[in-house]
């Protein structure tokens, strides 16, 4: 790019007046990717959304949702190396 100009994803990083901006780009990215990160999901969990941190996923049924929560630490590790940050620090399940 020519001298003077910047990517929206450069501006978005390095100011710091646009960190929540960043921080809901993350999150809906978190949303968008869940199926590439956790492709064994895709019949059975649903990603809603992540807010303040958390993730909500929907799923099927009580057995499948105690599972996930033994899984939970495994997941958010998961998520956070794919994003090399820590966006998720806890999961919460929600009954479909």
């Amino acid at each position: 790019m020519p001298d003077g100009f910047a990517s929206i994803e450069e501006i978005i990083n390095t100011n710091p007046g646009l960190s929540r901006i960043k921080k809901m780009i993350r999150a809906a990215d978190v949303v968008a990717d869940f199926f590439k990160i956790f492709p064994e999901f895709t019949k059975s969990v649903k990603p809603v959304k992540v807010a303040k941190q958390v993730l909500y996923l929907s799923v099927e049924n009580s057995t499948l949702r105690n599972e996930l929560k033994l899984r939970e630490n495994l997941i958010i590790e998961k998520i956070n190396k794919r994003f090399s940050e820590n966006i998720v620090s806890k999961v919460r399940f929600i009954s479909k």
